[in-house]
């Protein structure tokens, strides 16, 4: 593996690779129809990676001059019928490529669909900045981005007295004119007369400016190239994209095509697709065509490390081997081993969001056994704060909370959510459990969730997010600008949820969900229903009165669905690992790839095979030795925040640093439940029971000044974004001043009294202390000083209160109490 690394090393290292394969892409180029342009790529290619782009100076021959011309620079014309090979030269070697012609006598011309609001998405005039906002720009008013062809041909041939599209003198037309600013235009000038972008649509014009067709062929998918790239900083490298149609068509449209990326500071993209990379590390480089999305990865090794890191590091499962191949091909030195101290912490903490006592630290440690983590997982997974802690991880995602429903309700649906965990109940059966509730929302907890989405729409997009990890909201008026979905899928996925009934009950907080016979959700533009389809699913029959929602959880559940374990796998590696491989965690899309593609496919095809079984995945994902790393890092991968070269610190949700204090301090956090008063304010109701953990509460409606700061989520809308876990000056500011640590020091029967009323000596407080909020006893210089520190307070009472809650105080607001490491 060793030798992997440094052919890596080395094929960034130079341009020209000694071994490296000449390659020209397309692999096969078809020109059909109007557009009789091709553009060649020629790069040398190197472990199914393009290391270097010689398009610019290859040069080009044709074994056919009368079906096709080659320009410098790699630009190939249709010139006739037929087919012709084109030969690439670099340095003495030739790569060759097949080239046929098939444009026919009868060549129709550009069409609308796929040629003419392909050019005005590229020049940006139906963008939302310009003619594709809400109320349009100038009188004139597009589909965002050309999802609504109709009505763009209709505004641009019909309206303004039909002079945007002039076909008796096309060259007047008003379209051509403000474009090249011929006339003025507050959007500037989009295009030259001189341009590909003028002629097509000038030729359009001439052509009779004909609308969109049922016949148009429809586009499948685009094809990009190279499929991947390995470059160095300031490394160049031109992308070619083809769209390919049903009726077996493809063409160059890589002048139409929208281009982006991910990590600027690594790789950045001009607006024709050249690739220039500024940095270390990997980007995707996203490129858009019509309504489909693909991207292209571009990776820039780090300068070579010490090889022999990876000839140390552990290797425990199929995890560390898509890991340790991705940190290889970037050079990133993998740290060593978490300590068995580290790790004891570290897990109880992931896992079940508790500290490890004291003895249990000791014991973990003492065990001379090799199989000792395993076993500690093991025996976490089966503890009540597993239960507890996964609990109100999902109550999280479901939005658990008598914000929008009644106390009875809000607790039957936490104590489904929470049986379910104890049972480990399969992720597809739980799934299955939610989505086909029926019945009363006080005996079926899980009816709730329609409960909590009245709406349809809203219904569609909680569901997607929650279940597919996926954000649709943005198709619901237009098709989706990031994603592949269009506003005709979002509309067949939200239809699966219209026949969704709900009904008052007898008792209080109760609702009884039911499924109705009828009702349709009505497209917001066509005003008619879409048949109700899954995305990227098969539509139902049409006449079909089967329960739509089980149709789609059929669908959903099925063991070849390309998102639904996918979703649940990310988030679950992101709540372990602290970065999902795919983040945000809920943001699974094409245009924003996986870090270890591979790894997640793999991952989720696992936890499939193994019946969707969560303790399972997370058995597989802690015994794993990208899990147990070292969170220090290396001066090789100081810089990795995504590649898993070293576990990434992160720090503590909030209710875990609550619970934590009530643990080291053994003074319990009081909670009021809250309900909303009549106007929407909140209004005081009876207290949990004193001794509630934070993690055992089943509802976020309650007031805590200490969770609201440190990024407790309110539970109001279907985002992981809601949580939040960044450091604040607000958050500095509670713990200086705020109650919360203060008062549970100062409380009578806290450790501290407890410490005084016992008489503990100073060595014996400090090394509990340690003990019990870092798992670890003080280093010689911290004892001496908090040591000193006590010695100072001597023995009257008050002095050495304060001496013990300032250290406490410390330890506590100190960075490795508050984060996990």
């Amino acid at each position: 593996m060793r030798s992997f690394a440094t052919v890596i090393s080395f094929v960034t290292s130079t341009a020209l690779v000694a071994g490296a394969d000449l390659r020209v892409y397309p692999p096969v180029v078809t020109v059909a129809g109007p557009n009789a342009l091709q553009q060649l790529l020629v790069v040398d290619e190197q472990v199914g990676r393009a290391v270097a782009d010689h398009t610019a100076t290859a040069k080009y021959s044709t074994s056919n001059h009368g079906v096709a011309a080659v320009a410098e620079g790699g630009l190939v014309t249709a010139i006739g019928d037929g087919e012709a090979t084109v030969t690439a030269t670099v340095g003495g070697r030739t790569a060759e490529v097949k080239v046929r012609v098939e444009r026919g006598p009868g060549s129709p011309g550009w069409n609308f669909r796929n040629h003419v609001e392909p050019v005005l998405t590229r020049t940006g005039c139906n963008s939302g900045a310009c003619h594709g906002a809400l109320a349009g720009k100038g009188g004139l008013k597009l589909s965002l981005r050309g999802y609504d062809p109709e009505a763009d041909h209709f505004v641009l041939t019909r309206q303004a007295q039909a002079r945007r599209v002039d076909q008796l003198d096309p060259d007047e037309s008003l379209l051509l004119k403000k474009a090249v600013r011929a006339l003025p235009h507050g959007g500037g000038r989009r295009f030259t007369d001189d341009s590909d972008h003028y002629q097509v649509l000038l030729d359009w014009v001439r052509r009779g400016g004909a609308g969109p067709k049922e016949a148009d062929p429809a586009l499948v998918r685009i094809e990009l190239y190279p499929r991947a790239a390995l470059l160095k900083p300031k490394d160049t490298m031109r992308v070619i994209v083809r769209a390919v149609y049903a009726d077996g068509t493809a063409e160059d449209v890589t002048r139409w095509a929208r281009f982006g990326s991910t990590e600027e500071q690594i790789a950045g993209v001009s607006e024709d697709g050249l690739v220039t990379v500024a940095g270390h590390g990997e980007a995707a480089i996203t490129v858009g065509f019509g309504t489909r999305v693909g991207t292209l990865p571009v990776t820039s090794p780090f300068p070579a490390g010490d090889p022999s890191l990876f000839d140390e590091v552990r290797h425990e499962n199929f995890i560390d081997d898509h890991v340790l191949t991705k940190l290889r091909l970037l050079n990133l030195s993998p740290s060593g081993s978490c300590t068995d101290a580290e790790f004891v912490r570290r897990s109880y903490l992931d896992a079940c969001g508790i500290l490890p006592r004291p003895d249990e630290v000791r014991t973990f440690l003492a065990d001379p056994a090799a199989d000792k983590r395993a076993r500690l997982i093991d025996a976490l997974l089966g503890r009540k704060e597993y239960v507890d802690y996964w609990s109100y991880k999902w109550s999280d995602l479901l939005l658990v909370s008598s914000r929008r429903l009644p106390q009875p309700a809000m607790w039957a649906f936490y104590r489904q959510v929470r049986q379910s965990v104890a049972d480990n109940r399969p992720w597809d059966a739980f799934a299955r459990d939610i989505l086909t509730a029926s019945g009363s929302t006080l005996h079926n907890g899980t009816a709730n969730y329609f409960v909590l989405h009245k709406d349809t729409s809203h219904l569609a997009e909680a569901t997607a997010t929650t279940f597919l990890g996926t954000a649709i909201g943005c198709a619901k008026c237009h098709n989706h600008p990031l994603e592949k979905w269009t506003q005709d899928e979002y509309w067949a996925f939200a239809n699966l949820f219209a026949r969704v009934g709900l009904k008052a009950g007898d008792r209080s907080g109760e609702v009884f969900v039911l499924g109705r016979p009828d009702g349709d959700a009505l497209h917001l533009r066509r005003g008619s229903a879409m048949p109700p389809a899954p995305l990227g699913g098969t539509p139902m029959p049409a006449g079909s009165d089967a329960d739509r929602r089980r149709y789609f959880a059929d669908w959903l559940t099925a063991a070849d669905n390309p998102f639904f374990a996918k979703a649940v796998v990310n988030r679950v590696w992101r709540a372990y690992m602290g970065r999902g491989l795919v983040e945000a965690e809920d943001d699974l899309r094409d245009t924003n790839p996986p870090s270890h593609p591979e790894l997640l496919d793999a991952l989720a095809k696992d936890f499939v095979a193994h019946r969707y079984d969560l303790k399972h995945l997370t058995r597989t994902i802690l015994n794993s030795a990208a899990y147990q790393r070292s969170s220090r890092p290396l001066k090789e991968n100081a810089a990795d925040d995504r590649f898993y070269s070293r576990y990434l610190i992160r720090r503590l949700p909030a209710e875990v640093i609550l619970d934590a204090y009530v643990d080291v301090t053994q003074e319990p956090t009081p909670f009021d439940k809250v309900s909303l008063g009549p106007s929407g304010g909140l209004a005081a109701s009876t207290s949990y029971p004193r001794g509630t953990r934070a993690t055992e509460l089943p509802d976020s409606l309650l007031v805590s000044r200490f969770l609201e700061t440190f990024g407790r989520p309110e539970r109001a809308q279907t985002c992981a974004c809601e949580r939040t876990r960044d450091s604040s000056v607000t958050q500095a500011l509670h713990l200086n001043n705020g109650q919360t640590l203060n008062d549970k020091l100062r409380a009578k029967g806290s450790v501290v009294d407890r410490w005084l009323d016992g008489k503990a000596p100073d060595a014996v407080v400090v090394d509990r202390l340690f003990q019990t909020a870092l798992a670890r006893p003080p280093s010689a210089t911290e004892a001496k000083r908090f040591g000193d520190a006590l010695g100072e307070a001597g023995r009257d009472p008050v002095a050495r209160r304060e001496a013990l809650e300032d250290l406490v105080w410390a330890v506590l607001t100190g960075r490795e109490f508050l984060f996990n490491h």
